[in-house]
């Protein structure tokens, strides 16, 4: 656990750590991931939401009753719930996103799973995701890969994939870039 654990840092590496710890006990790690998931997805959807997770100016208890609205609403409970809640009322909320990161980590290492973060223009379709899941445990020697998603549409299109200490980067906006470059050096 101490080794899984060095794959974050800080306030997010002991939220997660604690975390994972309670969920794998509990036996509900897909559980709590998928809640987590939802969670990360809502304050993606909603500006206002990220605003208060992220914003310094709202207190903890407006924090925490707001939150506490948003988990009812989203019908998310159980451990995924407590630990959002006890982020929020220690305002830690902002971490959020690298508690989750740290979770999923925490997960694919005790599967023995290697972690792939990819951000891509739009969505990963299902499809999309398998086709790259299996492109990538190829490159990877057989070992299973969990994909860590974001979107980022200043790519344009293509993704760029860091597994590990390696990144691979098709995106259309560096291939853009690079021919920027080349280009004022032909004049």
């Amino acid at each position: 656990m101490a080794e899984a654990a060095s794959i974050v840092s800080g306030v997010a590496e002991r939220y997660a750590g604690a975390l994972f710890e309670v969920a794998l006990e509990a036996g509900a790690v897909d559980a709590v991931g998928a809640d987590l998931t939802r969670f990360q997805g809502l304050i993606d959807e909603s500006a206002d939401l990220a605003r208060l997770v992220k914003s310094p100016v709202f207190s903890s208890e407006d924090q925490t009753r707001a939150v506490a609205a948003v988990l009812a609403r989203a019908e998310i409970t159980g451990i995924a719930a407590n630990v959002i809640r006890v982020a929020a009322s220690n305002r830690r909320l902002f971490v959020f996103s690298d508690i989750l990161r740290g979770y999923r980590a925490l997960v694919a290492a005790h599967r023995g799973e290697i972690t792939a973060n990819v951000t891509s223009a739009e969505a990963l379709s299902d499809s999309q995701a398998a086709a790259l899941k299996a492109a990538l445990k190829g490159v990877s020697g057989g070992t299973d890969v969990a994909l860590s998603t974001s979107v980022d549409p200043s790519l344009i299109g293509g993704l760029v994939v860091k597994i590990g200490s390696r990144m691979i980067d098709t995106s259309l906006k560096t291939k853009l870039s690079t021919l920027k470059v080349a280009l004022k050096e032909v004049r």
